[in-house]
């Protein structure tokens, strides 16, 4: 099985499921949970709140100037972007944060997203994570917990 396919379907999921959720109001249904339990140690792994503020600042920074994917979120507010990737990811790798976002089915019905999209967030989201330091047991445990997320993200099969 390859190891590395996997994870990049996963993540992207979560990824382009968040320029749509960051211009949803807060009244939004939240994401459901992931169906695994996040694994013991991620949040501080991943350097708490602060270091996934950190580490979405910059993955947001890198997708919107990203020539594949950056067209995904010219209507989004990076800010805001930023702020709702940050609860969702602090929520799932089982810190304290509330994600209160739109869930992603419906966050992303009309995105047209392909796997190919999908392919090139995860991609840039393991530079952001690789330039934040974050080691690579620990990227691919954030992306087993984003992979469930894949099957509401994809709208183009």
């Amino acid at each position: 099985m390859n190891t590395h396919h996997s994870p990049w379907v996963l993540a992207a999921a979560l990824l382009l499921a968040l320029p749509a959720t960051a211009q949803q109001s807060p009244a939004a249904p939240a994401m459901a949970r992931a169906a695994a339990p996040a694994p013991a140690g991620l949040y501080q792994a991943l350097g708490e709140k602060p270091g996934i503020a950190r580490l979405m600042d910059d993955f947001v920074d890198r997708a919107v100037q990203d020539p594949r994917i950056g067209a995904h979120f010219k209507d989004t507010k990076p800010a805001a972007l930023k702020e709702s990737l940050t609860d969702q990811i602090c929520q799932i790798s089982g810190g304290p944060c509330q994600y209160e976002g739109a869930d992603m089915k419906s966050a992303h019905a009309d995105m047209d997203i392909t796997k190919g999209h999908f392919n090139a967030l995860v991609e840039v989201l393991q530079a952001a994570m690789h330039a934040q330091g974050i080691p690579f047991a620990q990227q691919n445990r954030l992306l087993a917990l984003l992979a469930p997320m894949h099957r509401d993200i994809l709208t183009q099969r």
